[in-house]
């Protein structure tokens, strides 16, 4: 609010709205707080997908483990048991020569 002295110059008082460079600063700067909040939050959901990504990772390395020795169990088994088909082929055809 502009009010005028006794001499006749005008004198700003304490409620007039800040100059325009003052201004700007302030808005840069509820601006640049505004994108530190802005960038603050998403370097948080970043950290927070890196350590559901992590866990993620960790559980299937695990389940790739449980798997592997599953396989490895499999193929042991399909051994024995194709070992057993030969054996019980080759005695059947020494039966049949034997008759």
């Amino acid at each position: 609010m502009i009010r005028a002295s006794s001499q006749g110059i005008r004198s700003r008082s304490r409620l007039d709205p800040p100059t325009d460079a003052a201004y700007r600063a302030q808005m840069e700067r509820a601006d640049l707080l505004a994108q530190l909040q802005s960038l603050s939050h998403r370097v948080g959901d970043l950290a927070e997908r890196s350590r559901r990504l992590s866990e993620e990772n960790r559980s299937l390395r695990h389940q790739q483990e449980q798997l592997a020795g599953e396989r490895a169990a499999l193929l042991s088994k399909n051994e024995q048991a194709r070992g057993r088909v030969e054996a019980m082929i080759a005695r059947l055809k020494a039966l049949e020569q034997h008759t």
